[in-house]
């Protein structure tokens, strides 16, 4: 009998051994091997240059700093095995202590729990398993940690699962947590930071300190108490770090060139063709920026709104911190203060600690330093005014001297494109993209005030009107039963001049006489020609108040519009993306653009219809995947682009802007020291808007200085003054070696000697008589007792 309860009790042993074999075996079978654990697998981001490689942008699914184990603070390390498992060096991947008191709630109560999860057992299932809840998820998580700890160390496991645990915000790994969260790498971690982060795996997207900032502290006081009952902390350690405040600083990825705007461009255009795979397939992109250029404007922009903020008076201080809320010797503090005054535009936070008449004594995030009088002598610091220790202040360094500043309130934009082929060769939608991602270059819809009216006088001149054409210069009433009141417009200033030529009325920008130039020439024509030059139809008012730029249009159409000036009168398109390669290299896109193309049209035999009809319902030409060119050598790279100006209205309409350049509203220019530049300012109602539209050659650029919701810039910032020297210092960069060019007069104009007060021709030997470049087909009328010798046979060779 005992022999056949033995023989029984063997065979129900071998069956469950080789049950458990079998079950073993087969929970093993598609287990991942350890090497396939070590291996770290990583998603490519999409990385966007300028044409001259310069790193403008990155974007990935994922973020990663990776970090050998050597490189990983001891506190951190102990910090996450406080929260997530205080034996890992203890047990041999699975701790059997935990997996009993999970077996005993669920045969207690019923209910599955995730008890005795180590950290092997983690990287086990977040790594190569689901998450789902079942025994045999369970079983086949502590095969691959038994499997894990006989190949690798604790050391090699701890390298291995503190870089690929997720963390939130994308952020994979402590490295990338480090940099996500604070903004510096782990080593530079406090033990609060630390904490923080070690907090995140339980539930990294809801726990987060960005996500949810009084959970993220509630978890890391909870790592904090358990590294105190280890024994890892001391008691001064543990308060300190309690006591430590929450400063977040977002994460921005380092790039060589700041032309965030372009980056986010790039980033939308590619995630609409891609969707999430735009993150992960390792997409390089090269834009059409250069990076000189990119920079110059960059830094135009700043100092151009930093000069207008300081016409405009001191404000105060960002804030006064009370006495007893910071210390020179109290470094949390002084983080906590710099936390809330993170630089803006370059501009960095100080905290004055004395300030005199002689200098202001103040600390930066980067040490001690003193602001000299003519550091601060704008601001008029006195009576009410004075700064006082504890004031927070912004800075400007200039080298080794520091220039008291404040964030401007007012904002700007800046584009600057080829007008050969629209390529933008620089852009900049606002102060910072950090403080807001909204791009004026490309969204802000504004008045164009004067800068519209070249476009006017070119529309006035295919009609017949000529640089030598009269309009009276003298108060026009509207009375109009739409508008409540009587409109009486004025020229800038209020006074009148009488009669003027149209060069002079465009040079000194002459409102009154552009109303009566639209008058003469009819709204309907001005707006069916008008967006001849690229400019959308549809905003172009049905009245009288289109002649002042009432319309409104982004900088990116403006410099699109002038780019038609500037090339000849052909039409391009803007576009930012040069060229798109996939992970391998391989090309799958090219952009081919339109290039203006003088000599395409005299091989083509006839000169291009100048009343083409154009595209005007966007500024920038959006990549099309599909139907780009290939990697193909013989894929074309550009194609001509439509004249829709004749260049004989092209000519004459530059040769104007050029006086406007040199001895108009914007004579500043002269200071460049080049003959070649042209442009027209433009300033809306109150001055709400200062514009300054100008160009060389091969060079469109366009400045616009404004409040995001309208309002007056202050009496006097016009165009000329607020937005034009943004404009200047880009053109110096942009500029540099380039020669000059001017183009030749076509043979349809002629020059003719005029008497400037009529704008008809002079009279043979008349002293005051001028030059001016008129069509051949429109010769202004004689004097009167010019007729008379005509009429008498007298040679009038002398009137050309």
């Amino acid at each position: 009998m005992l022999a056949w309860l033995a023989s029984l009790l063997l065979l129900l042993g071998t069956i469950t051994l080789l049950g458990a074999f079998v079950a073993i075996k087969n929970l093993s079978r598609d287990l991942p091997s350890v090497d396939a654990i070590q291996e770290l697998t990583l998603s490519e981001p999409l990385r966007i240059y300028t044409r001259d490689g310069q790193l403008i942008g990155e974007f990935g699914a994922e973020r990663r700093a990776t970090l050998r184990y050597s490189e990983l603070p001891p506190l951190l390390v102990q910090a996450f095995l406080a929260a997530e498992d205080d034996r890992f060096f203890e047990h041999p991947g699975v701790d059997w202590q935990g997996l009993v008191r999970a077996a005993v709630k669920l045969a207690l109560t019923g209910e599955k729990s995730q008890g005795g999860s180590t950290i092997t057992m983690q990287l086990a299932r977040n790594v190569f398993l689901s998450n789902e809840r079942t025994f045999t998820r369970k079983f086949r998580e502590i095969l691959l940690a038994l499997q894990m700890e006989d190949r690798l160390s604790k050391e090699q496991i701890l390298e291995i699962y503190l870089n690929k645990i997720f963390l939130g915000e994308r952020a994979y790994g402590v490295g990338a947590a480090a940099l996500v969260y604070f903004g510096k790498p782990a080593g530079e971690l406090t033990l609060g930071e630390m904490a923080v982060i070690a907090g995140l795996p339980k539930a990294p997207s809801r726990d987060n300190p960005v996500a949810n900032p009084q959970r993220a502290v509630e978890r890391r006081n909870y790592v904090l108490r358990r590294m105190h009952e280890l024994g890892d902390i001391s008691d001064l350690q543990y308060e300190q770090a309690l006591a430590e405040p929450l400063v977040l600083r977002p994460y921005q990825v380092h790039v060589d060139v700041d032309a965030q705007y372009v980056a986010e461009m790039v980033r939308a255009e590619l995630y609409a063709e891609y969707g999430e795979d735009a993150y992960t397939r390792g997409f390089t992109v090269t834009t059409t920026l250069d990076a000189g250029k990119q920079n110059a404007a960059t830094a135009a922009v700043r100092q151009a709104l930093l000069e207008y903020d300081q016409r405009h008076g001191w404000r105060g201080p960002e804030e006064q911190v009370p006495a007893g809320q910071w210390s020179v010797e109290d470094a949390a503090s002084l983080q906590a203060v710099f936390g809330r005054h993170r630089p803006v535009a370059g501009l960095e936070a100080g905290i004055v600690t004395a300030a005199s008449a002689e200098r202001i004594e103040l600390l930066t995030e980067q040490g001690p330093a003193q602001i000299a009088p003519e550091g601060f002598e704008w601001a008029r610091l006195k009576g009410d005014k004075a700064l006082q220790a504890g004031d927070v202040v912004r800075v400007q360094r200039d080298g080794d001297a520091l220039r008291l500043v404040q964030v401007p309130e007012a904002q700007g934009a800046f584009v600057a494109l080829s007008p050969d082929d629209g390529a933008i060769e620089a852009l900049v939608g606002g102060l910072d993209f950090y403080e807001g991602k909204f791009n004026r270059a490309t969204q802000a819809r504004r008045q164009a005030g004067s800068g519209f009216k070249p476009f006017l006088y070119s529309a006035a001149m295919a009609k017949g009107f000529t640089p030598a054409s009269v309009i009276l210069d003298a108060p026009v009433v509207f009375d109009d039963p739409a508008l409540e009141s009587t409109w009486r417009p004025e020229n800038y200033g209020g006074d009148i001049k009488g009669p003027m030529r149209l060069r002079e009325a465009l040079v000194q920008s002459r409102n009154l006489v552009s109303i009566r130039l639209l008058q003469a020439i009819g709204i309907d024509y001005a707006r069916d020609f008008i967006p001849r030059f690229g400019l959308p139809a549809d905003r172009l008012p049905h009245d009288l108040t289109m002649a002042l730029g009432s319309a409104v249009f982004t900088p990116l159409e403006m410099a699109r519009a002038y780019a038609t000036i500037a090339n000849g009168g052909f039409v391009i398109d803007p576009y930012f993306i040069s060229e798109i390669r996939d992970n391998r290299g391989e090309v799958v896109f090219r952009a081919v653009p339109r290039r203006a193309c003088e000599a395409c049209e005299a091989a083509a035999g006839d000169a291009a219809d100048p009343n083409v009809a154009v595209e005007t319902g966007t500024a920038v030409a959006a990549p099309d995947v599909a139907a780009a060119a290939g990697p193909d050598a013989d894929a074309p790279q550009w194609t001509p682009a439509p004249r829709a100006i004749d260049p004989d209205i092209i000519w004459l309409i530059t040769d104007i802007l050029r006086d406007v350049a040199s001895r108009g509203t914007a004579a500043r220019v002269r200071q460049l020291g080049r003959s070649d530049l042209a442009g027209k300012t433009g300033t809306t109602n109150d001055e709400t808007d200062a514009w300054f539209n100008g160009f060389q050659r091969h060079q469109v650029a366009v400045a616009w200085v404004g409040f995001d919701q309208p309002t007056p810039l202050g009496r006097g910032e016009v165009g000329g003054r607020a937005a034009l020297p943004a404009w200047m210092d880009f053109m110096k960069v942009a500029l540099d070696g380039v020669p000059e060019e001017i183009a030749p007069r076509p043979p349809g104009l002629v020059n003719v000697r005029i008497n400037p007060e009529t704008g008809r021709l002079a009279a043979v030997g008349d002293p005051d008589a001028i030059f001016e470049t008129v069509q051949a087909d429109h010769v202004p009328e004689p004097e009167p007792e010019q007729e008379q010798q005509r009429e008498s046979g007298a040679d009038l060779q002398d009137l050309f």
